[in-house]
């Protein structure tokens, strides 16, 4: 072999081993959405959609009210932005848009049509809804005081965020066999005793913590979607038949559409999904153990099954219970892995 023939080979092994070590292109980080309420502050960080949401310079900030930068925005305000998730679980923003939480349209009808429904419920002390061809059933006793109320309260009271008052809220528990609960839009929450006495408070804490977060995030308002739009025109074509006519009677027949559907087929997918993070969130943040969160739903599963929608409420429009499982787990090693 002659000198400069070795001398070729020692260099390209003394390349093959010492070349840099160059890592292969970094892959851009997903762009997230979020579009719901700030909740808390944590340092630097807000919560928004049960999320850490983190500043950056080159961030577009559009705020309004007393929002006049990222620093300044209140607890209570709503927010549409979009932002990047960081390792260790961080969004960091990249848009951010910001205002007060006003009142929006069909608010004030959507929550006099469920006070209504409240009291009838509260003076018969049952709980009556429509079944499939309009006829009233009895879905059981309905209880305003008493051991599994004061329990419920209780636990309430640690989740509600501190943009809002405990005193919003009245609890309520039904006597009936399936695992159940319900918010509506005027800060009703409903549970069945079955569900109750068949959890402990962490994961009572979960069952909550998604339906207050159907309450706080509007859902019944801003449910007014097409696939409601037919039952909507059905109820205002109702009650002009029955012989009331004008914009209240409209507008009430609107509201009771809203509430009605809402309680009997959820809120959507999305929203209750939103449900379920955001739920998660008030959880931890009451002190209660998370990490019971996938195990809830893998009981449902269990009791109910697995289809896309069962009889009971609870799973109307949500997804299936292995899927709820598997998101909770996400969003547990995303925002709570050092969680108790």
């Amino acid at each position: 072999m002659t000198l400069s023939r070795r001398t070729a080979i020692i260099v390209t092994l003394i390349g093959l081993v010492c070349a840099p070590n160059y890592p292969a292109a970094a892959v851009a980080p997903k762009e997230e959405k979020l579009d719901a309420y700030v909740e808390w502050r944590k340092g630097d960080l807000l919560i928004i959609d049960g999320q850490r949401v983190a500043w950056q310079s080159k961030a577009r900030f559009n705020g309004a009210g007393a929002a006049k930068d990222f620093a300044s925005v209140p607890l209570g305000y709503e927010v549409v932005a979009k932002g990047t998730r960081q390792p260790d679980g961080v969004i960091l923003a990249t848009e951010f848009q910001v205002k007060p939480n006003g009142m929006q349209a069909f608010e004030n009808d959507v929550k006099n049509a469920t006070g209504e429904m409240e009291a009838k419920w509260v003076k018969a002390g049952h709980v009556v809804e429509q079944d499939k061809d309009g006829k009233e059933a009895d879905m059981g006793t309905l209880h305003t005081s008493g051991p599994d109320v004061d329990r419920v309260r209780r636990i309430i009271t640690r989740l509600i965020p501190p943009y809002l008052k405990a005193s919003d809220f009245r609890v309520y528990v039904v006597e009936n066999k399936d695992w159940n609960a319900f918010a509506c839009a005027n800060g009703m929450i409903v549970v069945y005793d079955s569900l109750l006495h068949a959890t402990n408070d962490d994961e009572m804490a979960i069952v909550l913590g998604h339906e207050l977060t159907h309450a706080t995030h509007e859902h019944s308002r801003k449910n007014y979607s097409s696939s409601m739009k037919v039952g909507i025109l059905g109820a205002i074509a109702g009650a002009a038949l029955a012989g009331k006519s004008g914009k209240a009677a409209d507008l009430a027949a609107l509201g009771g559409a809203l509430t009605l559907s809402a309680v009997q087929n959820g809120y959507g997918r999305e929203k209750e999904d939103q449900a379920d993070r955001v739920g998660l969130r008030y959880a931890f943040e009451g002190g209660f153990d998370v990490r019971q969160g996938p195990k809830l739903w893998n009981r449902f599963a269990e009791k109910y099954g697995s289809q896309d929608a069962v009889s009971n409420f609870f799973f109307g429009d949500h997804s299936r219970a292995e899927v709820r499982a598997r998101n909770l787990t996400r969003e547990i090693a995303l925002n709570y892995s050092t969680a108790r």
